[in-house]
């Protein structure tokens, strides 16, 4: 069992919550019991796990399966345990993995996709993974300065959903959103001096929608892009909603649209 904060793997684990560090050692964090289950459920490859030997007791079954998937295993101290986690109240297991590649989404179609650009809290993001994914959403695009895809943070928001969602990591926007408007696919830029609400936005053919920073929105350089712009009403004032909650409005419109359409067509 390690016991010290000394010990080389611990300090190397610590060394993660920086994302300057994260990108140095091309690894990432999975914290929690959660995460870990869905990173091996999805064949996820482990370069280290450490528990305490109270959650080994508690969850043996995932502890043979992690143990097998990666290339370190160790037990370690509560207090150890807390040192390596970003969270206040770890549940009593880390593990570490590889970063991804996320240069390139190999789709050649799609119905929905979400682009992102310049977003910067990584609960949001997180959390706009995790609504993705319940939205049957095909793939999503992030630009290159907005918070890391595998930041600590994005990973716990995104509740263990992180793992099924097509992503990527592009340094131009433009030029994705105008390749594949060239392809026949709708752009709706989401804006608050729309003139159309998002409800009477037409979603039933293949669409992307474009999301910007928690503050100061779309670059008017990709909302250009737009076919059609659409707009969240706001009553009493409120000046905006969080882009969470924005996105999750969009994508359960956009998926609502088909099956009313088919349930008109039964009738």
């Amino acid at each position: 069992m390690l016991t010290s904060l000394q010990n080389p793997l611990i300090k190397q684990l610590r060394k993660l919550h920086r994302t300057k560090e994260r990108h140095k050692e091309n690894l990432f964090l999975l914290e929690g019991t959660h995460l870990l289950e869905s990173a091996c459920a999805n064949n996820l490859a482990l370069v280290t796990v450490c528990c305490t030997r109270e959650w080994r007791e508690n969850y043996q079954q995932l502890w043979e399966i992690a143990q097998k998937r990666a290339e370190r295993s160790e037990l370690v101290t509560a207090e150890l345990l807390s040192a390596i986690a970003t969270t206040v109240n770890p549940d009593g297991v880390v593990a570490t993995a590889r970063r991804i590649a996320r240069d390139s989404l190999p789709l050649t179609q799609f119905n929905l996709g979400l682009v992102l650009e310049r977003l910067q809290d990584p609960g949001n993001l997180g959390t706009i993974i995790r609504t993705a994914v319940a939205a049957n959403v095909d793939g999503l695009w992030i630009s290159a300065d907005s918070v890391d895809l595998d930041n600590p943070k994005v990973l716990r928001s995104s509740a263990g959903e992180w793992f099924k969602l097509p992503m990527t990591v592009s340094s131009d926007l433009i030029a994705v959103v105008t390749n594949w408007k060239a392809k026949g696919m709708q752009i709706v830029a989401t804006l608050p001096q729309a003139n159309k609400s998002y409800w009477e936005i037409d979603f039933q053919r293949p669409t992307m929608i474009l999301l910007g920073n928690e503050g100061a929105g779309l670059s008017p350089e990709l909302a250009s892009l737009a076919d059609v712009e659409a707009k969240i009403p706001l009553a009493n004032q409120v000046e905006s909603l969080n882009v969470a909650i924005a996105t999750a409005l969009l994508l359960y419109e956009a998926r609502r649209q088909p099956q009313l359409s088919e349930s008109c067509k039964i009738i």
